[in-house]
């Protein structure tokens, strides 16, 4: 799979996807493309592999990443800095509070103790940390592969 174009900043902001190729992340980076007849900005994906040994980050993990100067290889022309926001656990950066959907989850709690509190809400304080459901119904830690042929039998982690 090759990338269509270079990304032409240093430092990008990109959410991390399944990957196949071992010590790396395949990351969607999203970038705005300008369109000279409409004179409007659209948001178009791009893929790119970055280097990531540790498996710092998780499918659904929005990273910090920076260009190389040398390439690993011909995919590889990332590395990963760090995980600025992990899956599921939004932060808003200026006020610092999480968020749901939108929403403050200090403003739903007290809208929760304000007009009772619903027994099938979820409760963000005491839910478990990510990772908990591994090998139960987390299979994402497992090594991906690409699947290039139909067999009676069934691949589960192919791609």
């Amino acid at each position: 799979m090759a990338v269509s174009r270079i990304i032409p900043f240093r430092l990008a902001l990109a959410r991390c996807m399944p990957s196949e190729i071992k010590n790396a992340a395949k990351l969607q980076v999203k970038l705005s493309e300008f369109d000279s007849n409409l004179n409007m900005h659209f948001s178009e994906l791009e893929t790119v592999y970055a280097h990531d040994p540790d498996k710092k980050c998780q499918p659904g993990d929005v990273v910090l990443i920076e260009a190389l100067s040398v390439k690993l290889t011909k995919q590889i022309t990332h590395k990963i800095k760090h995980v600025v926001y992990p899956f599921g656990d939004i932060t808003d950066p200026i006020s610092g509070k999480k968020v749901v959907v939108g929403k403050y989850r200090d403003e739903i709690e007290a809208k929760r103790e304000l007009f009772g509190k619903n027994p099938s809400g979820f409760d963000y304080e005491n839910a478990p940390e990510r990772g908990w459901q591994k090998d139960k119904r987390d299979f994402t830690y497992q090594e991906t592969y690409r699947k290039y042929h139909m067999f009676e039998y069934d691949e589960p982690y192919a791609v």
